[in-house]
């Protein structure tokens, strides 16, 4: 949906990878501009949910919202790695990833990245947060009003979301580094991802 003057404005930002965390589906429907490494970015599909739409819906039961991510980091270990293993690969500049909304998958997503680079779980509970209003005033603007309550509560990114995430992955996986070592990630991969995040941060993951 970007316009040639986004685009644009997105070059001049920095942007040089794009991460498009969509479904085969959804990108055949909204194929993204950036495709084929159209305009000089490095572009990567990772179809973060088990590749499928219903290949996800058949693996993981339905869930609250709560503890959606929970049920991402159980059952797309595989694609979470891809998708991180594409940030840690990145070459110079910015890196953009997104699904659909930019709330979920995306979200999970960043939410692996910040807890890398140490950053506090309220920090990045509360940035999770502040999505649902940069999101519903985008969705809602494009519905008519009687179905603002369904839109309000699809798009509602609850900080407990994170929270529970957090602490499922220091309950069952020790942390979140040792969770990244768990799914495939190399040492200096991760090493990478935290220099990206922390620059003049030199520690290890281990």
């Amino acid at each position: 949906m970007l316009t040639p003057e986004g685009v644009r404005a997105l070059l001049d930002y920095g942007v040089r990878s794009v991460i498009d965390l969509r479904w085969p589906h959804e990108l055949a429907s909204r194929p993204s501009v950036f495709q084929r490494g159209a305009h000089g970015v490095r572009y990567t599909n990772v179809s973060l949910l088990d590749g499928t739409e219903t290949a996800w819906n058949a693996k993981s039961p339905r869930v609250p919202k709560e503890k959606w991510n929970c049920a991402v980091l159980d059952h797309s270990p595989r694609e979470l790695a891809q998708a991180l293993r594409a940030v840690a690969d990145a070459p110079q500049g910015v890196v953009l990833f997104h699904c659909v909304a930019g709330k979920d998958r995306t979200g999970a997503i960043a939410a692996l990245l910040l807890a890398a680079a140490d950053v506090e779980p309220a920090d990045i509970a509360g940035d999770y947060s502040v999505s649902t209003d940069y999101i519903r005033e985008a969705y809602l603007s494009a519905q008519p009003p009687e179905a603002h309550e369904a839109i309000l509560e699809e798009v509602r990114c609850p900080p407990e979301q994170i929270y529970n995430m957090l602490e499922h992955l220091d309950r069952r996986y020790g942390g979140t580094l040792s969770y990244l070592r768990t799914i495939g990630l190399r040492a200096d991969e991760i090493d990478r991802i935290r220099n990206r995040l922390l620059p003049d941060v030199k520690a290890p993951a281990a």
